[in-house]
């Protein structure tokens, strides 16, 4: 099988792979990304959650491609589009990059050696664009799983769809049973994101993610947003918030129109090698 060189970072733990195919066409169909995704445990050079294509630049921007390690391309992925605006900074010698997603432009700027602050745009709260099953309060969403009820979930999509719920001790509750069983709900057409969330105070929220499409992960972009944003609606915080996972944190910041910004570190580069 032909082996094809990619580019491995991290985010906080976050994992990705990055493929350039600005100047050579690349196709990894979704079987092999599977594949690959599969097998994590034995080969931890390869080890993802999710992959990213680096499309030909259009504009002044380069289009990115996501897929999630169960094949399933998605519209947004922040700790990943702040790897490759850092990967793009190094080979373009330039401080500040634009990338487009399928639904979004995103600048970024490089910050010091290896921060990167993302401009994330702003979040959607229309029922049928989170997307939610049927209207209802999206700021106070009740589910029911497996008897339990789990109240005030705040739903609301970053790029792509989140629920939230703030909790006293948000890794009380084990993510690898109940998030698989929120991801799925039949409120959420297009699957989403959980996250639980703990206040520390005004300025700093703990959280534990489940990622749609690639189970428990140490660190998620948006969800850090959209966690800060309904944070701050909610009237639990200030708009200027540091979102702690397991290896770090990331800074959100939020503007009266609620546009977000993002700031964190990011990994060396690394290179790798992809068999297809």
């Amino acid at each position: 099988m032909p082996l094809i060189n990619a580019f491995r970072m991290d985010g906080l733990g976050n994992r990705f792979i990055i493929v350039d195919r600005r100047e050579k066409s690349i196709n990894i169909p979704k079987e092999k990304i599977i594949h690959l995704g599969n097998l994590k445990s034995f080969h931890r050079s390869i080890e993802f959650d999710q992959i990213i294509f680096i499309e030909k630049e259009i504009n002044n921007a380069f289009p990115i491609t996501i897929f999630n390690s169960d094949g399933g391309e998605v519209s947004a992925c922040g700790n990943g589009s702040r790897c490759v605006a850092y990967l793009l900074s190094k080979d373009l010698n330039n401080k500040e990059i634009k990338l487009k997603t399928n639904n979004r432009f995103l600048n970024a700027k490089i910050i010091g050696e290896s921060d990167v602050q993302l401009e994330m745009g702003k979040p959607i709260f229309e029922w049928t664009k989170i997307p939610l099953k049927e209207k209802l309060d999206h700021k106070n969403i009740t589910l029911d799983i497996d008897g339990k009820k789990f109240t005030d979930g705040f739903s609301l999509n970053v790029g792509n769809p989140h629920i939230i719920f703030f909790v006293k001790d948000c890794f009380e509750y084990d993510l690898k049973i109940l998030g698989p069983k929120i991801e799925n709900h039949e409120l959420f057409p297009d699957r989403t994101n959980v996250t639980f969330a703990q206040i520390d105070d005004e300025n700093n929220i703990t959280v534990n993610v489940w990622e749609r499409g690639a189970g428990l992960t140490k660190a998620c972009g948006t969800a850090a947003c959209a966690t800060a944003v309904a944070a701050f609606i909610k009237k639990l915080t200030k708009n200027d918030i540091n979102i702690k996972f397991e290896e770090g944190s990331l800074n959100i910041k939020m503007d009266a129109d609620f546009n977000i910004l993002m700031r964190g570190p990011v990994s060396e580069i690394k290179h790798t090698k992809l068999e297809i």
